[in-house]
């Protein structure tokens, strides 16, 4: 999740963009952007990781032994 900081600006809030959003989306400071365009795009962005990782998972092939069984109390357990 990315966060941004909320800060005075005068007598006005200003929001602060982290480092990595601000080059992801090629801001500059006096440009005007979308607020839920860009959340869109950091969804979009989120689903992308998220589906890669999927797939990194399903192509590493890992095998169960044969009488494994999945105990979710176990897995869950203090």
């Amino acid at each position: 999740m990315t966060k941004a900081q909320i800060g005075k600006w005068g007598r006005s809030l200003a929001v602060r963009l982290p480092k990595a959003l601000v080059e992801k989306f090629n801001l500059h400071e006096g440009d005007e952007f979308d607020m839920a365009a860009l959340e869109r795009a950091l969804s979009d962005d989120k689903e992308r990781r998220r589906e890669e990782a999927l797939e990194r998972i399903r192509n590493a092939n890992w095998k169960l032994p044969d009488d494994y069984k999945f105990d979710r109390d176990e897995a869950n357990s203090r």
